[in-house]
């Protein structure tokens, strides 16, 4: 597959990722038996996760998204600009922040700093992927759905330029 002028090749199905996202939901639906959380996800590239994640939930839930942004090209930029903030109030309220991929840790660290002014009771992360390679903080990440290599990854809600949100499987970055 051809986007931007670069090959990418499938990665990881849409099989696993569902399969993947189905243990993550009944690992939280025990975990938080007994309280309401509110998921907050990640924009742009969580939708999918979020989506699919939060259907599969059998818990009354509360649901909000942040947006942030830190990527140029192919690579982060370790810049992070808040685009679009929380608007609830979450004071005493158990957190699961929604995350497509976590890769240095600089975005997910950003925003647990963000949250943690409005003290919340608890605050734990669901992540899609994971780059352990390059992550660089000391965040414990309860929910992981695949660690993967160092490569840049499209679909499933990740994107190129804008481009590879909408594809069904994640594709990665093809070797030359």
């Amino acid at each position: 597959m051809i986007v931007h002028g670069k090959e990418f090749e499938t990665y990881i199905n849409y099989q696993r990722v569902s399969e993947r996202i189905n243990e993550i939901a009944e690992r939280i639906n025990i975990d938080y038996a007994d309280k309401t959380p509110l998921f907050i996800g990640v924009l742009n590239g969580v939708f999918m996760f979020a989506a699919d994640l939060l259907k599969e939930i059998s818990l009354p839930v509360e649901i909000s998204f942040v947006k942030f942004s830190s990527y140029k090209d192919t690579t982060s930029t370790g810049n992070i600009r808040k685009l679009i903030g929380l608007r609830e109030n979450i004071k005493d309220l158990d957190i699961i922040i929604m995350e497509d991929i976590i890769d240095t840790g600089n975005t997910i660290a950003h925003v647990i700093e963000m949250l943690q002014e409005f003290e919340p009771r608890s605050v734990e992360i669901a992540t899609l992927l994971l780059k352990p390679d390059v992550f660089k903080k000391n965040i414990p990440l309860k929910y992981v759905g695949f660690s993967i290599p160092n490569k840049f990854v499209i679909g499933y809600g990740l994107d190129y330029n804008g481009l590879g949100r909408n594809l069904k499987d994640i594709y990665q970055l093809k070797d030359l």
